[in-house]
């Protein structure tokens, strides 16, 4: 396995971080817990989670991922090897959340009560990194590709600066060590890094954004924060939700996989009709050089310069030990030139 440096932090996270998404849903306990034991015995120390999940939500399963991670913990006594990220989720109307029957916000209440719950799930006393999982404000994420303001929105949100200012007070009480943003902006990125600069308030130390061959917007203002600000990007997505593996090409919906799981929840966005020529390119370009189409999608995540860790989530072990086999795989000067040239003739098809 391979490491690098959280942010400006002294903490080393594996280059592939078990992502927990399915935990709950498609996976069951004895099965998260499998695959949490394989990775670790491969060296990864890196765990992302979140209050929401598993995924798809559903009042029935919502936190259940945490309490699978937490048993695991309370199971393995490994804690003290491992780090541990969560996420509080932004303003929405999953309103069982919180237990409150309210629409879900980022104000000092909120956050305090989201820590406290993962938390006790978890069952740990401090998390190593608290992320925003989206933002405050309406803007573009999650697929959106234009930006509207909403004024109005807007003035009855909570502030960057009253979030960051709950961070801190969580930080000193030791519930959290870091801070970390999730489906963010570049103009978000900078304000948060401002706020610590001007106000005395706790640094960001990474993003957690969309990232593969078939969306590399990243790319256009992220990229360069991340490496002139070390704020860490940690990839989620990295196969464009299965895509890039090829098992739904020509409108194959494997009953087990993702998308066949969730009745096609998200397919619209990962894999719609305009974008299969590039899917297809990307497979055969895989195919060409007797590659693993999964493999050499992860590979090209890995290597990127301003790329920190790589979130992988799987539903069975074979594709676990796979993924986590891509870390050794260094993709060549002639796949990269035919990937670039594929990225020039369909620039991020998806968002």
């Amino acid at each position: 396995m391979k490491y690098r440096k959280l942010g400006t932090t002294d903490i080393d996270v594996s280059v592939i971080c078990m992502g927990t998404m399915n935990f709950g849903e498609q996976n069951t306990e004895a099965e998260g817990h499998a695959q949490m034991d394989y990775a670790v015995s491969q060296g990864i120390n890196f765990i992302d989670t979140a209050e929401f999940y598993p995924i798809p939500p559903h009042k029935e399963s919502h936190g259940r991922t945490e309490t699978y991670i937490g048993n695991w913990l309370k199971k393995n006594k490994n804690r003290d090897d491992l780090i541990i990220a969560s996420k509080i989720i932004g303003p929405s109307e999953f309103t069982y959340v919180r237990g409150d029957n309210k629409p879900t916000r980022l104000d000092a209440a909120s956050i305090r009560k989201a820590v406290d719950e993962s938390l006790k799930r978890l069952q740990i006393d401090t998390i190593d990194l608290y992320q925003i999982h989206w933002p405050s404000r309406k803007t573009n994420y999650f697929g959106i590709r234009d930006f509207t303001y909403d004024k109005e929105h807007d003035e009855n949100a909570p502030s960057i600066e009253e979030i960051l200012t709950t961070m801190k007070e969580l930080i000193k009480e030791g519930k959290i060590k870091y801070v970390g943003l999730s489906n963010e902006t570049a103009w978000g990125v900078m304000e948060y890094l401002r706020l610590h600069r001007e106000k005395d308030l706790p640094r960001i130390q990474s993003i957690q954004n969309p990232y593969s061959l078939l969306m590399r917007e990243y790319e256009n203002a992220l990229a360069e924060i991340s490496i002139r600000e070390k704020v860490s990007l940690l990839v989620y997505s990295p196969l464009a939700h299965g895509v890039l593996t090829g098992k739904y090409m020509n409108g194959a919906m494997p009953k087990k996989s993702r998308f066949g799981y969730s009745g096609g929840r998200n397919s619209e966005r990962y894999n719609p009709p305009h974008a299969q020529p590039a899917i297809q390119k990307y497979i055969d370009l895989a195919k060409k050089y007797d590659l693993d189409p999964a493999q050499m999608a992860l590979s090209f995540v890995n290597d990127r310069e301003f790329v920190t860790s790589n979130i992988i989530g799987t539903t069975t072990m074979e594709q676990l030990k796979a993924d986590i086999e891509s870390v050794d795989l260094t993709l060549n000067s002639e796949v990269m030139a035919e990937i670039a040239q594929i990225h020039l003739e369909y620039p991020n098809p998806i968002t």
